[in-house]
């Protein structure tokens, strides 16, 4: 497995009242990673990824508290005829703070509806996380 890391900054309006990450701030990192991965992996314009995210679980280990240097680590873990799966983790230091997994939907942009990975898209999905097809 090869993975694909990026720092994430918490905000201010992150925060909670305690200082902590709010847990729904979690899915906006992985978002953010996620979407500087595509663009990286792809060579695309963030308005051009053509996924949809159909399922998201995160497993939350530690809080991400004021101060903390998020880094988000991912790479595919699975893949289907017109979707993948995404695996992370959120670290801070050597700790996990989070993981988490995504799947997401290949979509035609026209008609809004799931549609098999272009060639090129798989390819380069493959060629970045190694990761074969499933039967």
């Amino acid at each position: 497995m090869s993975e694909f890391t990026t720092d994430i900054a918490v905000r201010y309006r992150d925060l909670d009242p305690l200082d902590h990450v709010n847990h729904a701030v979690y899915a906006s990192y992985l978002e953010a990673a996620r979407t500087d991965y595509l663009e990286t992996v792809l060579e695309v314009a963030p308005e051009e990824i053509n996924f949809v995210i159909a399922n998201l679980e995160i497993d939350y280990r530690r809080p991400i508290v004021k101060g903390d240097d998020p880094e988000i680590a991912l790479w595919v873990s699975g893949m289907g005829d017109s979707s993948c799966t995404m695996a992370y983790e959120i670290r801070v230091g050597d700790e996990i703070a989070a993981t988490a997994e995504t799947t997401m939907v290949h979509v035609d942009a026209d008609a809004k509806q799931p549609t098999p990975m272009p060639d090129e898209t798989r390819e380069a999905l493959e060629t970045a996380d190694g990761v074969e097809a499933s039967a």
